[in-house]
């Protein structure tokens, strides 16, 4: 089974995370934190710089690793290295994503998550 590595941002404003719903994809209408591949070459932390640019057009600071997700879907096995983040620069525009939502703790199920974030879920939660 191939192996997909990702970096994903959890974009945080006081007690607050930022989601997005996919727009496309197998995984489409599903929610997520933003992100993306890893491409050869790259740390998790420049792909990540880069994907959040290319994704919402915003600059973020990456402030520290706070978990690395583990998870096979039937097609392939998922790495995804989760950072919480801040915005530097920039507004989150949605170039790639249906929606987004700031959720806080209590709201952080409200969502349709992706399986491989479930897991993330319950680390947030202690965290926020």
């Amino acid at each position: 089974m191939k192996t997909v590595k990702v970096a994903a941002a959890i974009i945080q404003k006081g007690n607050q995370v930022f989601a997005t719903q996919r727009g496309y994809g197998d995984f489409k209408d599903g929610w997520e934190f933003p992100g993306g591949k890893i491409e050869p070459g790259e740390t998790p932390e420049e792909a990540l710089a880069r994907e959040i640019k290319e994704e919402l057009d915003t600059e973020i600071t990456i402030r520290k690793l706070i978990y690395v997700v583990e998870y096979d879907y039937s097609q392939f096995h998922l790495t995804m290295y989760c950072y919480l983040c801040e915005v530097l620069s920039g507004r989150l525009v949605l170039k790639e994503h249906e929606a987004a939502r700031w959720l806080t703790k209590d709201t952080l199920e409200s969502v349709d998550w992706l399986p491989a974030d479930i897991d993330l879920i319950g680390k947030l939660k202690e965290l926020l």
